[in-house]
C-alpha cells in the first residue's frame, strides 16, 4: 500500500527533476523569493535564465486568485543564483489541498539546494505609523488560523516530529536585512509581528482589536504556514510585509481586494529595493 508521505516525496522528486531539466548548466540556486499578492514586479529584478509556468511542475501549487501568476523564475540578482516564486496557495483556497502542495513547493526547494526562503506578502497594518506603502520585517509571527500544515504522520527525512520555532524567523538573517536597506535608503522600513488570518474574509474591528492585544502588528492569510514548512525542513526563513492599509476599523476606508492590490503597488518599489539590496549580501 503506498501511503501518503510516499506519494508525497515522489511528487518532490518529479518537480525537482522537471525543473532541473530546465535549469541553465551550472544553475545553483542559493536563495528563493515568494512574491505575494501585487508584488510580482519584484521579478523584475532577475536577470532572467528560464520561466517555467507551475503548470509544467508535478504537484506545485494553482494559484487561484488575483495578483498571483504561477510561474517559477530562475536566474541572477547582482550575481546570486536566485529563484522567484511568482504565486502561491492559500489555506483559504483548501487547508488540505493547500497544506500538500506548499509542502510539495517548498521541500523541492531545499531539494534543489535552497538555503534561504525570503517570503513577501501583503499585509494589513495594526500600527497607524505603518500605512499603506510601509514595508515590516517579519520579527516573529502568530498562527490563528487554527490550521498546522505539519498535522498528521511525520516524515522524518525532512524534519522532526516536534520543530522548534524560538527563532523562526531568522533573526541574524533580519539583521542583515535591517543593514542592507538602511544602506540603501530604502524608506519606511519597520519590524514587527505578523500575524495570519484563514481568510478568506477580512478581520472583523473586534479581530483586529484582539489581534493588537496579542502582540501582532500586521494581519494577512499567508506566510506563516510556508513558514512553517520551510523551518521544519531546516530552510532560513527572512520575510517582509508589503503594507496595504489599516486594519478594519483603524480607518474609514472600505477593505477590498483591489484595495490590497493597489497598495502593494505603492510599497512594490521600496520592496524590490530591499530585496536587491539584501541578496546582494549573499553573494
Amino acid at each position: 500500500m503506498v501511503t501518503a508521505m510516499a506519494t508525497m516525496n515522489t511528487a518532490i522528486e518529479k518537480a525537482a527533476q522537471a525543473i532541473k531539466n530546465r535549469l541553465p548548466a551550472g544553475f545553483r540556486p542559493k536563495m528563493a523569493v515568494t512574491l505575494g499578492s501585487g508584488l510580482g514586479a519584484v521579478a523584475a529584478l532577475l536577470e532572467e535564465k528560464a520561466l517555467i509556468p507551475y503548470t509544467d511542475i508535478p504537484g506545485f501549487p494553482q494559484p487561484t486568485v488575483a495578483g498571483h501568476e504561477g510561474s517559477l523564475r530562475l536566474g541572477h540578482v547582482a550575481g546570486v543564483p536566485v529563484m522567484f516564486l511568482k504565486g502561491r496557495k492559500h489555506l483559504y483556497e483548501g487547508p488540505d489541498e493547500a497544506a500538500v502542495t506548499l509542502k510539495v513547493m517548498i521541500r523541492t526547494l531545499k531539494t534543489l539546494g535552497v538555503e534561504i526562503l525570503f517570503l513577501t506578502n501583503a499585509a494589513g497594518s495594526l500600527r497607524a505609523e505603518y500605512g499603506p506603502g510601509s514595508l515590516v520585517a517579519i520579527t516573529d509571527h502568530i498562527n490563528i488560523t487554527g490550521f498546522n500544515a505539519l498535522c498528521g504522520p511525520n516524515d522524518d527525512d525532512w524534519g522532526p516530529r516536534f520543530s522548534p520555532m524560538d527563532n523562526a524567523w531568522d533573526k541574524d538573517l533580519r539583521a542583515t536585512l535591517m543593514a542592507a536597506g538602511k544602506k540603501a535608503g530604502v524608506k519606511n522600513l519597520g519590524e514587527g509581528v505578523y500575524c495570519q488570518f484563514m481568510g478568506p474574509t477580512f478581520e472583523t474591528p473586534a479581530e483586529i482589536r484582539m489581534a493588537r492585544a496579542i502582540g501582532a502588528d500586521t494581519v494577512g492569510m499567508s506566510t506563516a504556514v510556508e513558514n512553517i514548512i520551510a523551518r521544519h525542513c531546516g530552510l532560513k526563513c527572512v520575510g517582509v510585509s508589503a503594507i496595504t492599509n489599516l486594519g478594519a476599523g483603524m480607518s474609514d476606508e472600505a477593505l477590498s481586494h483591489e484595495q490590497t492590490l493597489h497598495g502593494a503597488k505603492m510599497a512594490e518599489q521600496g520592496m524590490a529595493q530591499l530585496v536587491r539590496a539584501f541578496i546582494e549580501t549573499q553573494g
